[in-house]
C-alpha cells in the first residue's frame, strides 16, 4: 500500500441560502410563541398558582432544553442535509428508525397545518362576529390557501411572511409587557401563588400547556435550507428555546400579579385585559396560529423530500425532486397542502390531537436515544464541534421525553408507540441496500464481546475505524509503558491485545507458553489496563508473525495496527543482526496490512512524563500530508480522550525536506517558491497560507491543534522544536529491512536526543473527513434501481411490439380479404393502407423493444460489476 496517498476528498451539497437567524431561529421562535401563550397560559396560572405554573414551565422546557443539547450535539458531527429529525435520526439509528419517525413526524406536521389554520379561522371568526358555523372552516381554508402560494414560491418569501409574523407577535408582546408592569401588585401575585380551589390534577394542566414547547424543533425541518446547518442548528434552537423561556417565564408572572385568580381561570383572553392596547393581542393570536402552520407548512414538504431521496418507501421517490435551484419540494407541498384541507373538512381534530402531540415526543425521545446511542458508541469519527454535551443529559432526555408522554395521555401514547412500531416493524423486514452509514456499526465493535454477530452483519465504512492493536513485548521492564501507551492510543474506543512470540517446539514449548501468557496476564490486572494476553509458541518467529496477523481475531475485530518498542541499547551498542531482524519484522507486518508504531521510551524519560501535569503536555505531530499523517493526527486525537491527556495539547508541525509545500497542499499555495517573502500581488506569505489551509483542514476533520511550519525540515530542527515536548509522532520509514528516520537517517541517533517517541508507519489510509454517506453503497442502490426500471421497460415494451404484431397480422390477412372479395377499388385502399400503417407500427414497437432489451442487458451488467445481481438472474432486492 502507497503510504503517501491523499486522504479522500469529502464531497459536500451545495450551500442553502438561510442563516442562523432566518433559518432556525424563527421558525422555532413563533412556533412556540403560539396560541398556547396567548390563549392558555392565563388558565394554567390561574388553576395551578404561580409556583405549580412555575414548576410546570420548568419541567416542559426542560425536555426542549435537553433535546437541544442531543440535537447540538449530533448535529455538528456531519453536515446536515435536508429532511431534520428524520436526517439525524436515520443516520444514527438506521434506516428504520429514520423511516418510522420520518413518516409519522411528516403526517404530524401536515395535520398540525389543519389544526393551526382551524384555530386562525375561530380566533377571526370570534373577532368578527362571524356566527355561521361553517364560517371557521372557510377562513381556515383560505389561510391554508394563501400559505400554500408561500409555501410554493420557497424558503426565501416564507422567510418574509415570518418576518412579518414576529413583528406582529414583538408589538403583542410589548404591549402585554408594559400593561403589565404598569398593572403589577404583590398582593395579586401573592393570591395566585396557590392553586384554585377546583383545579384540575397537575397532569391534565401540563398536558394543556405542554403543546407550547413542541415547536422547538422546526427550525432543524429546514437544514437543507441553510447555509451552515452545523452551526445555525445549536445555535439558532438555544436561542429560541431560552429566549422562548424567559417569555413564559415572564408572561406567568405579570399575569399572575396583575389579574385575580377568578379571572385568570375564567377568561381565556386574560392577556387582553393587560395589555396596554388589547387589539395587538387579537393580532398577536392571529400571527401565533398562522406563524405556527407556516413552520409546519415549510418543514413537512423537505421531510417528504429527504426520505424520497433516501427511497425508504415505494413510489416517495416522486417527491424528491425539487423545482428550482434551492430544491424547493413543491410536489410535497401539494400533498401538504390537499391532506390538510381535507383534514378542515372532516373538522373533528380531537379524536386525533393527542396521538399527534404523542408523534413530536417521540420524535424528541428518538433524537436523544441517537445522540445517546452516538456518545456510547464511542466513534473516533464521533467529533461535534459542540462539546457541551454528555450522554447521560440524552439519555434523561430520552426517558423523560416517553415518561412525559405516558403521563399526558396513556391511551394516545400507546397508540402512537403502536403505529411507529408497524412502520418500524415494515420497514425491518424489507429489504434495502444500504445508501448511508449509520452509527450502528461502531456501537456494536464497542459491544464487541456481546454483539459480535450484529456488528459482523454491517457494512464497513470509515467512520467506523478504530485501532486495534497487537502490542508485541517481549522485556518485563519494558511492558509497563508499552500496554500504557496502547491503552492511551486507543482513546476509549480500541482493543490492544498483549503479545509475545517464542522460538521453539516439543511439548516443553506448552508449558512455557501457559507461563508466559499468566505472566503477561498479571502484568496486565496488575496496571488496571484493559488489554487481553496472547502467547504464541512457534519454531521460527516470522512464521509465527505471518500467522498471526492474517489470523488474529474474529469477524470484524481484525488487526489493524501492530505497536513494539525500540531496540534496546546494549552496552555494545545495536547490532546490525538485531536492526536487521526487527526490520524484516516490521517489513512483515507492513505488508500484511499492519500500521507499524514503534514506542522510544527509557525510564528517566518515563518518570519525566509522569511527573507532568496534564495541562503542560503537548503532542508534537511531524506532519506530511500522506496517509502516516493522517493517521498520526488521528491518534494524538485518541489520546487526548484519555483521562491523563484530556487537558494535553496537539501540535502540528508541517514539514517538507525542501522549500516546497508538504504533500498534499500544494493546491493551497500560489504557484511561487517558498522564500518566506509575500508572493508579489497576493496578500500575506505563502507560509500564511499554507497555515491557514491546514487550520481550515483542522476544522473540518474537528480536531484542535496548533498549526508550525517547517519548510526544509531537517533532523537538527526536529530537535529543536520537540525538545520540550511530552510526546514526538515522526513519521518512520522503511528502506528494505533497515527502519529510517524521516529524513532516511538512522533511527538511533533521532531517538537518542528526543523526549519520548512514537514512530508511525501507515498502511492504510484513515478518512478524516468521513460521513455518513457511502457513495459506493449509493451506487450500488441506484445500480439496482435502474436495473429494476430497465426491466420494467423492457417487458412493457415487449408486450407493446407483440401487440403490434398481431395487430399488422390482423390487418394484412384483412387486407388479403379485401383483395379476394373486391367488392370495390375504395375499400381494397383502405385496407391496404391500414395494413402498410400497422405494419410501419409493428416495426417500431419492435425497434423500441430492441432498445430497451439493450438498455436492460446493460443494467444487468452494471449492477453485476456492483455485486446486486444475483446468478440466477434475479435481483438481490425486494420487489
Amino acid at each position: 500500500m502507497d503510504t503517501n496517498d491523499q486522504a479522500p476528498v469529502q464531497k459536500r451539497d451545495p450551500a442553502g441560502r438561510l442563516g442562523t437567524f432566518a433559518g432556525v431561529f424563527t421558525p422555532s421562535i413563533l412556533t412556540i410563541l403560539g396560541i398556547i401563550l396567548f390563549m392558555r397560559l392565563g388558565y394554567v396560572v390561574g388553576q395551578a398558582g404561580f409556583v405549580q405554573a412555575l414548576f410546570i414551565i420548568a419541567l416542559a422546557n426542560s425536555i426542549s432544553l435537553l433535546t437541544t443539547f442531543s440535537l447540538a450535539a449530533i448535529a455538528t458531527n456531519y453536515r446536515v442535509k435536508g429532511g431534520g429529525d428524520y436526517y439525524l435520526i436515520s443516520r444514527t439509528l438506521g434506516l428504520e428508525f429514520g423511516g418510522a419517525i420520518g413518516t409519522v413526524l411528516f403526517l404530524a406536521q401536515t395535520i398540525s397545518i389543519a389544526f393551526y389554520a382551524i384555530g386562525f379561522g375561530e380566533a377571526v371568526a370570534f373577532m368578527l362576529s362571524l356566527s355561521s358555523v361553517q364560517a371557521p372552516r372557510l377562513i381556515a381554508w383560505a389561510a391554508t390557501g394563501l400559505l400554500f402560494i408561500l409555501a410554493w414560491m420557497g424558503a426565501d418569501w416564507a422567510t418574509r411572511f415570518q418576518y412579518v409574523v414576529m413583528a406582529a407577535l414583538g408589538f403583542a408582546l410589548l404591549s402585554f409587557m408594559i400593561g403589565g408592569l404598569n398593572t403589577f401588585d404583590l398582593t395579586t401575585l401573592k393570591g395566585n401563588l396557590t392553586p384554585s380551589r377546583d383545579a384540575p390534577e397537575f397532569w391534565l394542566l401540563f398536558a394543556i400547556f405542554f403543546p407550547a414547547v413542541t415547536g422547538f424543533t422546526q427550525g432543524v425541518s429546514m437544514s437543507g435550507d441553510l447555509k451552515d446547518p452545523g452551526r445555525a442548528l445549536p445555535r439558532g434552537t438555544f436561542a429560541a428555546v431560552i429566549l422562548s423561556l424567559l417569555i413564559y417565564l415572564a408572561s406567568a408572572l405579570l399575569l399572575a400579579g396583575c389579574l385575580p385568580q377568578a379571572t385568570l381561570v375564567g377568561d381565556y383572553a386574560a392577556m387582553k385585559r393587560v395589555a396596554t392596547f388589547g387589539i395587538l393581542i387579537n393580532v398577536g393570536v392571529i400571527a401565533a396560529t398562522l406563524s405556527s402552520a407556516m413552520a409546519s407548512f415549510m418543514g413537512a414538504p423537505r421531510i417528504l423530500q429527504s426520505m424520497g431521496r433516501d427511497k425508504i418507501f415505494p413510489g416517495l421517490s416522486f417527491f424528491a425532486r425539487g423545482s428550482d435551484e434551492a430544491g424547493n419540494p413543491r410536489r410535497g407541498v401539494v400533498l401538504c397542502a390537499g391532506i390538510a384541507g381535507t383534514t378542515i373538512a372532516l373538522g373533528n381534530l380531537n379524536i386525533i390531537a393527542p396521538v399527534v402531540s404523542m408523534f413530536f415526543l417521540i420524535s424528541y425521545g428518538l433524537l436523544n436515544y441517537a445522540t445517546y446511542y452516538e456518545i456510547r458508541s464511542s466513534s473516533p469519527s464521533f467529533r461535534p464541534r459542540f462539546t457541551f454535551f454528555d450522554k447521560r443529559l440524552s439519555l434523561a432526555g430520552a426517558l423523560g421525553s416517553f415518561g412525559i408522554m405516558l403521563a399526558i395521555d396513556f391511551t394516545a401514547a400507546v397508540l402512537a408507540l403502536c403505529v411507529l412500531f408497524v412502520i418500524y416493524q415494515y420497514l425491518k423486514r424489507s429489504e434495502h441496500l444500504p445508501r448511508w452509514a449509520d452509527s450502528s456499526r461502531s456501537f456494536h465493535l464497542q459491544q464487541v464481546r456481546d454483539h459480535i454477530r450484529a456488528a459482523a452483519s454491517e457494512q464497513e465504512h470509515p467512520r467506523d475505524w478504530r485501532p486495534f492493536l497487537l502490542a508485541f513485548s517481549d522485556e518485563p521492564h519494558r511492558r509497563r509503558q508499552l500496554l500504557q501507551f496502547a491503552a492511551w492510543l486507543e482513546g476509549g474506543s480500541g482493543i490492544t491485545t498483549a503479545v509475545r512470540i517464542i522460538e521453539g517446539d516439543g511439548v516443553r514449548m506448552l508449558k512455557l507458553r501457559a507461563e508466559a501468557e499468566e505472566e503477561l496476564r498479571r502484568d496486565i490486572e496488575q496496571q488496571g489496563l484493559s488489554a487481553f494476553p496472547l502467547v504464541v509458541a512457534a519454531p521460527q518467529a516470522q512464521q509465527a508473525l505471518h500467522t498471526l496477523i492474517q489470523g488474529y481475531g474474529i469477524g470484524p475485530l481484525k488487526v489493524n495496527t501492530a505497536l513494539l518498542n525500540w531496540l534496546e541499547p546494549s552496552p555494545f551498542g545495536i547490532s546490525t543482526v538485531r536492526e536487521l531482524r526487527y526490520g524484516q519484522s516490521l517489513r512483515t507486518a507492513f505488508r500484511l496490512g499492519c500500521n507499524l508504531i514503534i514506542l522510544d521510551a527509557t525510564e528517566e524519560e518515563w518518570l519525566s512524563l509522569e511527573t507532568l501535569s496534564a495541562g503542560k503536555r503537548r503532542i508534537d505531530v511531524w506532519w506530511q500530508g500522506d496517509a502516516t499523517s493522517r493517521l498520526m493526527l488521528l491518534l494524538a486525537y485518541l489520546m487526548t480522550r484519555s483521562d491523563d491527556w484530556e487537558q494535553a495539547s496537539i501540535r502540528m508541525l508541517a514539514f517538507s525536506r525542501d522549500d516546497k509545500p508538504p504533500q498534499g497542499t500544494q493546491r493551497c499555495m500560489p504557484a511561487e517558491p517558498l522564500d518566506g517573502t509575500p508572493a508579489p500581488g497576493r496578500d500575506g506569505a505563502p507560509t500564511e497560507t499554507l497555515t491557514r489551509c491546514l487550520d481550515e483542514m483542522l476544522n473540518d476533520i474537528r480536531i484542535q491543534a496548533h498549526t508550525e511550519i517547517v519548510l526544509q525540515a531537517s533532523p537538527e530542527d526536529v530537535l529543536r522544536l520537540s525538545a520540550d515536548a511530552a510526546l514526538v509522532m515522526l513519521p518512520l520509514r522503511l528502506y528494505a529491512h533497515q527502519p529510517l528516520d524521516p529524513f532516511g537517517g538512522p533511527l538511533d541517533e533521532l531517538l537518542a536526543r528526543l523526549p519520548i517517541t512514537a514512530l508511525v508507519l501507515a498502511a492504510e489510509d484513515v478518512d478524516l473527513e468521513a460521513g455518513p454517506e457511502d457513495e459506493h453503497a449509493t451506487r450500488r442502490a441506484n445500480a439496482l434501481d435502474k436495473l429494476k426500471a430497465a426491466s420494467k421497460r423492457e417487458k412493457l415494451a415487449e408486450r407493446e411490439a407483440l401487440t403490434a404484431a398481431q395487430n399488422a397480422e390482423e390487418r394484412i390477412h384483412s387486407l388479403q380479404d379485401a383483395m379476394l372479395s373486391a367488392p370495390d377499388e375504395e375499400h381494397r385502399q383502405q385496407a391496404e393502407k391500414e395494413a402498410l400503417a400497422a405494419a410501419e407500427f409493428a416495426r417500431s414497437a419492435a425497434r423500441k423493444a430492441a432498445k430497451a432489451k439493450a438498455k436492460h442487458e446493460a443494467a444487468i451488467e452494471e449492477a453485476r460489476a456492483l455485486g446486486v445481481y444475483a446468478p440466477e438472474g434475479e435481483p438481490r432486492t425486494d420487489e
